[in-house]
């Protein structure tokens, strides 16, 4: 058990791994990864050095939205094993050490759940409908629509069932809206609550958390479809569907729940609101803890970056909890990749990356190695900060977006519903299933030749093209996949694998000690053995020190901080955004994201005198 894990508040300052499990590791051959596989792989995740496992849903489903259409909240899918294999992987968790929180989605539940299926049968005015949002339509025989709120995924929010009435789906039209305003849905997933945690479960990831709660009867509802469901945000309490006060009434009581447990359970929200609004969800009263996705937009920009940091720590000032730091995860382009692509200022996050996306990778160059270098200097600064970080599978392998993925073989609904300007490829491109075995390389598939970017020839900008086809997983997945159970070849992964997978499968990065894999490795354990156990979540800027070794302008080029360790010393992080190379403060040398020689320094040295780190580069020194 890491030092952390110790304590019962343990997922304050926790390094938490996110597990896609359909895309983690598959030991039955069918394609999809499975429960046994995160077993299997329980001694990777404690070697990596990480205090605890998020698992994205597991439940039975028909994946229409990558699992979050749930049809049975207190089962496990049987594509993905057995409650046995459930059970299973916990105890080989707690074995190692480590803690398990599990995803929860409380906002929706998919069209063929039992209440669901129920509704549509008991037809208008019954109490089965009660437990969703069913309104009655427009125009002269209902057949329009209540309003024009369009679903997040696009196409119309409401969908008309057999009686003429409409449902409310926020997102696709497998995943009808909760009425929470019901006090038979408060009980069933308190239910549910318990039913994971009395089977080992520490803590949960609440899906939509500034969801559920909605208000339809204070205005008409053709008056309130002025409201776009992208606008989250609510900072004057009046958005209908989005971070309501109301949300925080049902926090309260799944709050009791969690304290029914020694330890506690805690949860930590998924809401993207505004930064002064989560320290609510992360009340002691509430959930414990909110994602800070300020860190997760932010393109590599230091002014953005700090921003995102100083917001963070004052929202978890304000809620008497920590914050989390993420860069990653099932929902946003991997950031090697945004750091790969040129850094413009837009209006909405992320619009380079969903461009590039959207054009199959082909709109800008990516300059793999720029990304690489980024996202080494990002994982440092990251980690060194105090609060929980989340890294979600494959970070810590460097892998890049897979942005050529054919459309036909797509999963992600957004890629069939988005339309006109909202237009998105989605989010496959970093849920691609995990490369574990560089021997393992597949043949080229067949319709290979097809996919952008794979033309015979090398491109004219200077890309590999045979590193932009895909295996055609049937003769090798890079060691996702296991044979059948029969002795057979395994089915083709449910995502294709790009075979640039080759260069970034686990065991190749494990036998190399300048990987990004060995990097997590260095960086995690210095974090476990000087950081956490302090309890000490103060963080000091070092922005007088740099502008003293070099300038001010060199001290708003760098993101510098320290922090004290269990030695009584001090760890000081510096990043370097700006183009010049830049002294450091004295100290010794424990960790850099780039190769020290490169920096001024011989390979062996370890004091920063005569060190100049330079642009993209991160260092961690004791002082």
């Amino acid at each position: 058990m890491t030092l952390n894990n110790e304590h019962d508040d343990w997922w304050k300052q926790a390094v938490v791994y996110q597990v896609y499990p359909r895309s983690f590791r598959d030991t039955n051959g069918d394609g999809l990864g499975d429960i046994a596989g995160v077993t299997e792989r329980m001694d990777y995740l404690r070697t990596l050095g990480v205090d605890a496992i998020w698992l994205s849903p597991f439940y039975p489903s028909e994946l229409h939205d990558g699992g979050y259409d749930v049809i049975d909240y207190r089962n496990v899918d049987p594509r993905l094993g057995t409650m046995d294999d459930f059970d299973a992987m916990v105890a080989a968790a707690h074995r190692a050490g480590i803690k398990v929180v599990v995803d929860i989605v409380p906002n929706h539940s998919a069209d063929k759940h039992v209440w669901f299926q129920e509704a549509l049968k008991a037809g208008r005015g019954s109490a089965a409908r009660e437990r969703y949002i069913f309104r009655e339509g427009r125009g002269e025989h209902g057949e329009l629509p209540p309003n024009d709120w369009e679903s997040i995924f696009g196409g119309p929010a409401w969908e008309r069932v057999d009686d003429g009435q409409w449902y409310l789906h926020l997102f696709a039209k497998q995943q009808p809206d909760l009425n929470w305003k019901n006090p038979e849905v408060h009980e069933d997933f308190k239910k549910t609550l318990r039913f994971w945690s009395d089977h080992g479960t520490d803590g949960f990831r609440v899906d939509v958390a500034h969801g559920m709660a909605k208000d339809l009867e204070s205005k008409p509802l053709e008056e309130l479809g002025h409201w776009s469901t992208l606008d989250q945000f609510n900072p004057n309490g009046d958005n209908p569907l989005f971070d309501r006060a109301e949300v925080h009434d049902i926090y309260r009581e799944w709050r009791k729940v969690f304290n029914e447990y020694d330890p506690p359970r805690f949860a930590v929200a998924e809401a993207w609101i505004a930064p002064e609004h989560q320290a609510l969800y992360a009340s002691p009263d509430e959930l414990g803890q909110v994602f800070n996705f300020e860190f997760a937009k932010a393109d590599w920009d230091r002014d953005v970056m700090r921003t995102a940091i100083e917001e963070g720590l004052a929202s978890a000032d304000r809620s008497g909890s920590t914050t989390t730091w993420v860069m990653n995860n099932h929902d946003v382009p991997r950031s090697a990749s945004r750091y790969a692509l040129p850094q413009v200022k837009t209006h909405v996050y992320h619009q380079m990356a969903q461009a590039w996306l959207l054009r199959n990778g082909d709109l800008f160059d990516e300059d793999r190695a720029l990304g690489t270098r980024r996202a080494r200097a990002a994982a440092l600064m990251e980690l060194g900060l105090p609060g929980a970080a989340y890294i979600y599978q494959g970070e810590e392998l460097g892998l890049f977006e897979v942005a050529n993925i054919p459309w036909d073989r797509l999963e992600d609904p957004y890629s069939r519903t988005s339309r006109h300007q909202f237009a998105v490829k989605g989010r496959d491109g970093c849920r691609v299933p995990l490369p574990w075995k560089a021997a393992d390389t597949p043949r080229i598939a067949a319709w290979s030749d097809q996919a952008i970017g794979s033309s015979t020839d090398d491109n004219a900008d200077g890309r590999n093209a045979s590193l932009w086809k895909f295996g055609d997983g049937a003769t090798g997945s890079f060691g996702f996949s296991d044979d059948r159970t029969d002795g057979s070849p395994a089915a083709e992964p449910h995502l294709p694998q790009p075979l640039w997978f080759k260069d970034f499968a686990a065991d190749t990065e494990s036998d190399d000690p300048q990987s990004m894999l060995n990097l997590y490795h260095r960086a995690l354990d210095i974090r476990q053995r000087l950081l956490t156990p302090t309890g000490d979540i103060s963080l000091t800027w070092m922005d007088d020190e740099i502008t003293a070794a070099n300038t001010a302008e060199a001290a708003e080029s760098t993101i510098a901080y320290s922090r004290p360790t269990a030695d009584g010393r001090r760890l000081i992080s510096v990043t370097n955004f700006g183009d010049k190379p830049i002294a450091l403060p004295a100290g010794e040398i424990v960790l850099s994201s780039i190769d020290l020689s490169s920096a001024g320094l011989s390979p062996d040295g370890d004091h920063a005198e005569d060190c100049r780190l330079p642009q993209d580069a991160t260092v961690w020194l004791l002082g």
